[in-house]
């Protein structure tokens, strides 16, 4: 297509500054101005909230693993390719319009299209999971890219219409449950309004400067095609601030996006109710339908103002009748205030905490990307064994889960370096997970050099490696573990906080042994700390737990 010049470029510019009073999708099926919120004890406000506590099970499960899986994982380019295709100039941008067209032409819509998940076997996936250790299990319910990856009443892009034609939660939550892992669902879509008006863009410069992208389709023009009677402003959510005319310069373009459509927030979309009320009612139905025991927000707090909360309301009170009156729910969210701690599981987006907090809380991260980056594989640059299994010793014992996304490929599969890292962990997990499932935090975390300070998300990034002076506690009853993150060099180790006369650790321990090893460990004890000398050779190639009995 030529380059728009003169009067023809100003017209496409000029529908562009009009756009957004036409293209706010309204819904017929979204009205919900009276909520239906499930009768129960909470109320949905903070102070009624707080009235919630973190089941056992969660406590118990300390280590689940969740599949962050959506179309966006088809280009095999990372994170946010939903949102990055439509910036001129970005990366996955040139990977876009070099490998599938230009953004007018083949949008987002095209790429949900093409994800089949062709070769997706969850029976297999899900016994690795298991054999890994994995206590619960989490799909993806739907990202910001607004695409429902499940059987969705409300929302007509989803996946059993559009792509795999299949009910992706369903699915994932019958292999979870048949394996008997609790089973969790996430939800993303509540910055849809702002973080995908991308696609309401246009270049800036080259040769098809000034033409609009994709997201400006409308239902009639999807007759004869594939996504016939489907509405594109249902997926791309509306024209809410679209780019204004007359940017002419990629520059210029990134920063009108980092100063609008780019900022995070958390309130409802100005003048557009209808989103908000049909973002209620999808996660409502997801709740309703598929019985989560875990519903994680990707947001601080809640999403949305009053919807959030009520989500959250319906969402405990669903949960407490489907249980008999007890309730087993875990809802976790981001940055908590201090006066809302409590009311939900905090989450920690790739990052741990810097000691024992006085409630349940999780760590979410992944071995690589959210979404599947073939690079990274190819690169041979995902976590390792070695690494997870201390971060998982590191934030069991400050009273926390591990939620770990093992990034799934397009057509369903995993590669050769995850399945390694799967198995490395489950070569692991047999005689040392009973130092981390069922266990409580012990008087101190542990011991070693200081960690990143705080509860912030995105500190995960450890530059110093941990050694023999890092130790990990955590305790089931009398019995007490030491997970040593290093091998000591002369074999002899030394724990202070276990020293005789100490606070820690009143009386006398009886018997000391090397999980995976045979025997008792010789030992000795004095005001500066317990000795116990180790056998030659090391049980594995992680972490080692001492079981420290009375």
């Amino acid at each position: 297509m030529a380059k728009p010049k003169g009067i023809a470029r100003r017209a496409v510019l000029a529908g562009l500054a009009a756009a957004p009073a036409a293209l706010f999708p309204r819904a017929v099926c979204a009205q919900t101005r009276n909520k239906l919120i499930a009768p129960g004890i909470f109320q949905p406000n903070w102070e009624s909230l707080l009235q919630y506590r973190a089941p056992e099970w969660f406590r118990d499960a300390k280590f689940g693993i969740w599949a962050h899986w959506t179309a966006q994982c088809v280009p095999e380019q990372g994170d946010w390719y939903a949102r990055q295709m439509y910036i001129q100039g970005h990366p996955q941008y040139n990977y876009h319009v070099q490998h599938y067209g230009h953004p007018s032409k083949f949008g987002f819509l095209e790429i949900d299209n093409l994800w089949k998940a062709e070769r997706w076997d969850p029976k297999a996936l899900m016994d690795l999971y298991v054999k890994a250790g994995a206590k619960y299990f989490v799909a993806l319910a739907n990202h910001h890219d607004n695409f429902d990856c499940y059987d969705s009443s409300h929302h007509e892009w989803n996946s059993v219409r559009v792509g795999p034609k299949k009910d992706i939660v369903g699915i994932w939550a019958r292999e979870a449950r048949g394996r008997g892992l609790r089973f969790g669902v996430t939800n993303h879509s509540a910055h849809s309004w702002h973080w995908f008006q991308t696609a309401y863009g246009y270049d800036p410069e080259g040769l098809l400067a000034g033409v609009p992208y994709d997201g400006f389709l409308t239902t009639e023009q999807g007759q004869g095609k594939w996504w016939g009677g489907l509405d594109p402003r249902h997926l791309y959510v509306g024209a809410s601030m679209p780019m204004p005319p007359g940017l002419t310069s990629i520059q210029a373009a990134n920063e009108w996006h980092n100063q609008h459509d780019r900022k995070w927030t958390e309130e409802p979309p100005p003048d557009h109710p209808e989103f908000v009320d049909r973002w209620f009612l999808r996660c409502q139905e997801l709740v309703d339908k598929y019985q989560p025991d875990l519903l994680y927000f990707d947001d601080t707090e809640l999403p949305l103002g009053q919807a959030g909360l009520d989500i959250a309301a319906h969402f405990y009170n669903t949960n407490t009748r489907n249980h008999g009156g007890r309730l087993e729910a875990v809802l976790t969210s981001k940055g908590l205030q201090q006066s809302h701690i409590g009311a939900m599981v905090l989450d920690i987006e790739r990052g741990q905490a810097d000691r024992i907090l006085p409630t349940a809380w999780q760590t979410d991260t992944c071995i690589g990307d959210w979404h599947y980056l073939r690079a990274t594989f190819e690169n041979h640059r995902y976590k390792t064994a070695r690494q997870v299994i201390h971060m998982l010793a590191d934030i069991v014992s400050k009273n926390g889960n591990l939620l770990l996304n093992i990034p799934v490929r397009g057509d369903g599969t995993i590669d050769e370096d995850e399945h390694r890292f799967l198995e490395e962990i489950a070569s692991w997990m047999p005689a040392n997970g009973e130092a981390i499932f069922g266990t409580r935090p012990f008087r101190v975390f542990g011991e070693g050099a200081a960690d990143e300070a705080g509860t912030r998300n995105f500190n995960e990034n450890r530059t110093r490696p941990y050694t023999a002076e890092d130790i990990r506690f955590t305790s089931k009853g009398d019995t007490l573990y030491a997970i040593i993150l290093g091998w000591p060099a002369d074999g002899r180790l030394t724990i202070k906080t276990l020293a005789k006369g100490g606070n820690h650790y009143p009386g006398e321990p009886g018997k000391v042994e090397l999980l995976g090893s045979t025997g008792a460990l010789p030992f000795t004890r004095d005001s500066l700390g317990m000795v116990v000398r180790l056998p030659d050779r090391k049980p594995n190639e992680f972490a080692y737990v001492l079981k420290i009995r009375k």
